[in-house]
């Protein structure tokens, strides 16, 4: 079995928008050619990040749906909550929670706010991919 790959994007400064880069990261492993889930907390998390796809980023569009709609099995990317997380490629976590059992999937990115409860929050998903035998590598995003 493969292991997952889990990478930690933190942000650098309170001006960067981590459902933004959610949304670059989407883009990304759709022009890739790979399909995406982006986790969210609750359904209404999960409708700000689907406006957001509609117009960011700027002149570009990212074929995508929320889950447990019709438009879901076909679109590349995903927008979803825990209880609908399905195993798959990719998953682009804005959650406060780890991905449980995170083997199901090849990649799992992580994105960790400048806000410091969002960073505890993040420390203790690390924790827990660590406890789970993975690696995770950390990545500074500064733009």
């Amino acid at each position: 079995m493969v292991s997952c790959q889990v990478d930690f994007y933190v942000l650098s400064t309170p001006r960067l928008d981590g459902r933004k880069l959610a949304c670059r990261l989407a883009l990304m492993s759709w022009e890739r050619g790979q399909r995406a889930q982006v986790l969210t907390e609750d359904d209404q998390a999960a409708k700000t990040v689907d406006e957001l796809l509609w117009s960011f980023p700027a002149k570009r569009f990212v074929p995508h749906a929320v889950s447990g709609t019709r438009e879901a099995e076909a679109a590349p990317i995903t927008i979803t909550t825990p209880e609908r997380l399905a195993a798959g490629e990719l998953v682009i976590n804005l959650s406060q929670q780890p991905v449980t059992d995170p083997q199901r999937f090849e990649r799992l990115l992580e994105i960790v706010p400048h806000q410091q409860a969002d960073r505890d929050a993040s420390r203790e998903k690390f924790r827990f991919y660590k406890s789970q035998g993975l690696n995770p590598e950390t990545h500074e995003i500064s733009k």
